[in-house]
């Protein structure tokens, strides 16, 4: 493993029976194993998929600037039928 930089942190108890449950149950060796394997799939989801504040900010005040929410049912019905004419046009029958 290399280095290893030792932390001590704080469990609720609920996590901590969680921890304690998958241990006793064989699935990890130590709490410790658990605690890396649980920061190891946070830190891939967040390198993955996250979002900087800045640019959760620049999301929202781009949905802000787009203007007021569209009811989606009628633009549904308009696209199915738009597209429905498209096709009895080519042939196509539903």
């Amino acid at each position: 493993m290399g280095q290893v930089d030792k932390r001590s942190i704080t469990l609720s108890p609920e996590l901590a029976q969680a921890v304690d449950d998958v241990v006793a149950a064989g699935e990890y060796a130590s709490a410790s194993e658990v605690i890396r394997d649980a920061l190891r799939q946070w830190k891939d989801r967040r390198d993955l998929f996250g979002y900087t504040v800045d640019e959760l900010r620049k999301l929202v005040q781009e949905g802000i600037d787009s203007g007021p929410a569209l009811e989606g049912p009628p633009i549904i019905e308009r696209a199915r039928a738009k597209y429905l004419k498209m096709a009895e046009a080519k042939g196509f029958e539903e």
